[in-house]
C-alpha cells in the first residue's frame, strides 16, 4: 500500500517522517524558495494529506539554511492583469488556500525560520502554531510599500498575535521585524543562535509528541476557534482588496520603484 505523502515525487518540497513527526522543507533554491504556483500547489497538497492523519503528532515547516522564502513572485501578479476578473479572483486564491490548508492541519505545526522570511513566506509561517527563529532571521511584509494590501488570510492572525497597533506597524511600514522584535512582540516563540532553528523546532515537536494526542488536538482547535471568531469577514475580503490594489497606478509605481531600488512616488491613483 502506497502513502501518497511520502511516495510522491515532490518537485519543490522535501517531506520526511521521524517517529510520528513530519518535516516539510521548501526546496526551490534557484529562486530562494519564492512561492510560485507549483510550490504553493505542493505545499497545499502536502498540508491536505497531513490534515487528519492520526499517526502524525507534529509537523515542522522549514526553509533553507540561510533563508526561509523570498515571498511570492511579483511576475505572477503582473501576469494576472491580462486575465478576466473572474479568472483573476480564482487565481489569487492559491496563496490564501495554501495558508488555510496549513492552519487546518490537526497536528501541531512548528515553523523553523532562518534568514529572511518575506511576504507570502511570512503569511505561511504565521499559519503555523509556533515559530522558532534563528538569530539574524526576520519577517517582513513589503506589500503596502509596493502598492498592494496584505492578504493571504494573514491580517487576523497578525492581530491575534501582536495586537492592533503592532499589526498596523508591521503591515503598513514594510519594515523587517528581526528575531528579537519577533520574540518581544509575540511572532516568535523561541529565539536560538543562527543555524539552530530546525534543531530547536525538533525539540518542540518531540515535546508535543510526548503528550496525549487527543487533548492536544482539542486544545488547538478550541484556541484557534476563539482567536479566529471575528476573522471570517476580513478573510473573504482580502482577495478583492488585493485585486483592486493591483489595478492602481500606485502599484505600478511601487513595483517600478522596487526594481529600480528608489523611493516610490505615490499619489493615491
Amino acid at each position: 500500500m502506497t502513502d501518497k505523502l511520502f511516495d510522491t515525487d515532490w518537485r519543490t518540497i522535501r517531506v520526511q517522517l521521524r517517529e510520528g513527526i513530519v518535516e516539510v522543507a521548501l526546496a526551490r533554491p534557484e529562486a530562494r524558495n519564492a512561492l510560485n504556483g507549483e510550490l504553493m500547489a505542493e505545499l497545499t497538497e502536502a498540508a491536505a494529506l497531513l490534515r487528519l492523519r492520526p499517526d502524525v503528532r507534529a509537523v515542522i515547516l522549514t526553509g533553507s539554511d540561510g533563508y526561509f522564502s523570498a515571498g511570492a513572485d511579483l511576475s505572477a501578479s503582473q501576469a494576472r492583469t491580462a486575465l478576466p476578473l473572474l479568472e483573476s479572483r480564482r487565481a489569487v486564491m492559491a496563496g490564501p488556500d495554501m495558508c488555510r490548508a496549513w492552519s487546518e492541519i490537526e497536528a501541531v505545526t512548528i515553523a523553523a525560520i532562518e534568514g529572511y522570511c518575506i511576504g507570502g513566506g511570512a503569511a505561511l509561517v504565521l499559519s503555523c502554531d509556533f515559530r522558532v527563529m534563528g538569530e539574524g532571521a526576520y519577517l517582513r511584509l513589503p506589500e503596502v510599500p509596493l502598492g498592494m494590501n496584505m492578504s493571504w488570510r494573514s491580517i487576523p492572525k497578525i492581530v491575534a498575535l501582536v495586537g492592533p497597533s503592532r499589526a498596523k506597524q508591521f503591515v503598513m511600514f514594510g519594515e523587517a521585524a528581526d528575531t528579537a522584535r519577533c520574540l518581544d512582540w509575540g511572532f516568535a516563540d523561541e529565539a536560538v543562535p543562527a543555524g539552530q532553528a530546525l534543531e530547536a523546532a525538533r525539540r518542540w515537536a518531540d515535546k508535543v509528541a510526548a503528550l496525549p494526542p487527543i487533548p492536544v488536538r482539542m486544545t488547538k482547535e478550541a484556541v484557534d476557534a476563539v482567536a479566529g471568531a471575528t476573522a471570517h469577514a476580513s478573510i473573504y475580503m482580502d482577495r478583492d482588496q488585493f485585486l483592486l490594489a493591483t489595478t492602481s497606478q500606485d502599484y505600478r509605481e511601487g513595483v517600478a520603484a522596487f526594481k529600480a531600488k528608489r523611493p516610490g512616488k505615490f499619489t493615491g491613483s
